[in-house]
């Protein structure tokens, strides 16, 4: 169910609003692999981020990873430390430069950003998410797309436009999506 409501959370919200525009060449290409974390344990999540990184190694085919934290993890706060310690592992670990982190999350907040602002649905997911990222496929993206630099401000107008309602109702729609 934890895949599936992923799975339905980029197709219905990343894909379909072009939060990420080089999202769907991707799902198109199946070439995003969706791991289901299933420690709420820092350490031993630590340990299967990286596994994972070892695994996207080995593995060339797979362009990136949706790590998700279905337990654990619920608190932003909580994650954000977290986030901090995955990128000071990456860095540790020397994959800085190979393997690029973003995340996402229920409660994603911008900092400086109002809770209720709209803007921060571009970076909401049904669970809390670390996006693993190959740094050689993204610089690749970023050329090949008009204006990489106008992708943050385009979703943050977009997902204002669209409104808190909207970005809400869609969100919860992939919280128990069960096909």
């Amino acid at each position: 169910m934890v895949k599936k409501s992923i799975q339905k959370w980029l197709e219905t919200i990343v894909i379909k609003h072009n939060f990420c525009p080089f999202a769907k060449k991707e799902q198109l290409r199946d070439s995003i692999r969706y791991y289901v974390n299933d420690s709420s344990n820092t350490k031993e999540t630590l340990h299967n981020l990286m596994d994972e990184f070892i695994f996207l190694d080995r593995q060339l085919e797979i362009e990136t990873t949706l790590f998700i934290l279905p337990q654990g993890f619920e608190d932003f706060d909580d994650f954000l430390d977290l986030v901090e310690i995955a990128n000071a592992l990456l860095e540790e670990q020397h994959y800085l430069g190979i393997y690029q982190l973003a995340s996402f999350h229920p409660d994603y907040c911008f900092h400086g950003s109002d809770n209720k602002d709209p803007a921060n649905y571009t970076n909401r997911s049904p669970y809390p998410i670390l996006h693993l990222i190959r740094e050689s496929a993204l610089e690749q993206a970023i050329a090949s797309h008009p204006d990489p630099e106008g992708i943050p401000e385009r979703n943050i107008a977009y997902a204002r436009e669209l409104g808190l309602e909207t970005l809400q109702a869609e969100l919860e729609l992939t919280k128990f999506h069960l096909d």
